[in-house]
């Protein structure tokens, strides 16, 4: 059972995760990959899998066969069990718990080749559609806290396959980064009563400079104090604080945006590897006035190393407004 340790200084929660467990020898470099022969997440491999939880496919056509645009199945080597209970307890002055959650793959489409900047528009919508409903589903379950969808795409980004695909996890705690984003905006909604989110979005829609694109109810931007290159926010022009709340609708206007985004992403930077996040609120507490969904995008174009580790500092050489200059494919920064 993997398990769930609290740092007594700062609060952080770690999971040791028992599921993935490794020896020191495994941590020796390996310079080449093997391929895999065959793809795991290719059509045709559907019994190669854990079982459909939920996927897209025409009605009457049999779960876990082909016929399918997207597939949702549990991670095969999960950091989290979905059962059991919690069982918090104590050890001395030290917290754990049992490692309860969910973790899930959204395998994106059946083509290999294909990206979510490459996939037809509809197959996108339904992607995200499919991270609405599973996060509905599980903010059923009294144990989670919260649900973070996030991507990596690229080995450089921590992606183990190449075959297009998105992972969500379910917690019993709201994560740290999610937590300082809450506590930070409520700081503001307490002294401004608005929203830091929505002000940000006013201010740079005025003054233009870090703004990449806007369309269909989504803006793209680069913030103001990025951590790292090419750190890019996507996030609704009207408040919503919850992604769970989106509709149809608003699921395809954010599908184009991701697509065009990505693009220009690819066209730019000749298709880096790259993570997003989705960061909403935690499923008890929403909806709220302070906080706004927002999909975080970044490039893995440079590493952490020992100076932003040890201070929490982040050193980025590509000024936001150049970078949102490029992506809009300007000659040169405007604002």
């Amino acid at each position: 059972m993997p398990e769930l340790r609290k740092d007594p200084v700062v609060g952080r929660w770690v999971i040791i995760s028992t599921e993935r467990a490794r020896r020191p020898t495994d941590f020796a470099p390996d310079p080449v990959r093997p391929r895999a022969t065959h793809c795991v997440f290719c059509a045709g491999s559907e019994d190669r899998t854990p079982p459909e939880i939920t996927a897209g496919r025409a009605p009457g056509l049999p779960a876990n066969g082909p016929g399918w645009t997207y597939r949702v199945v549990a991670n095969k080597f999960p950091a989290l069990r979905i059962e059991g209970d919690l069982e918090p307890e104590g050890e001395g002055m030290f917290d754990r718990m049992n490692g309860v959650g969910a973790h899930e793959v959204v395998i994106e489409t059946p083509d290999h080749a294909a990206t979510l900047a490459t996939m037809p528009l509809d197959h996108v919508a339904d992607v995200l559609g499919a991270y609405r409903e599973r996060l509905r589903d599980l903010k059923k379950d009294p144990r989670f806290e919260y649900v973070l969808v996030f991507k990596n795409h690229g080995e450089a980004a921590g992606a183990s396959l190449e075959h297009p695909h998105s992972q969500l996890i379910a917690t019993p705690i709201t994560p740290i980064m999610v937590v300082e984003e809450l506590e930070g905006s409520a700081r503001y909604w307490e002294r401004h009563e608005r929203c830091v989110w929505c002000d940000i979005v006013r201010q740079e829609r005025r003054a233009r400079g870090r703004v990449i694109l806007e369309a269909n109810g989504f803006i793209a931007l680069a913030p103001f104090a990025p951590r790292f290159p090419f750190e890019t926010w996507i996030l609704p022009t009207r408040h919503r604080s919850a992604f769970e709340e989106s509709e149809i609708d608003e699921l395809r206007g954010l599908a184009a945006m991701l697509q065009e985004f990505l693009g220009r992403l690819n066209g730019i930077l000749h298709e880096p590897p790259f993570n997003f996040m989705l960061h909403t609120a935690p499923l008890r507490d929403s909806p709220q006035e302070h906080f706004h969904w927002h999909l975080e995008v970044i490039p893995k174009l440079t590493r952490v190393a020992g100076f932003e580790w040890g201070s929490g500092f982040f050193i980025n050489s590509v000024p936001p407004e150049a970078a949102a200059a490029a992506l809009r494919g300007d000659d040169a920064p405007s604002g």
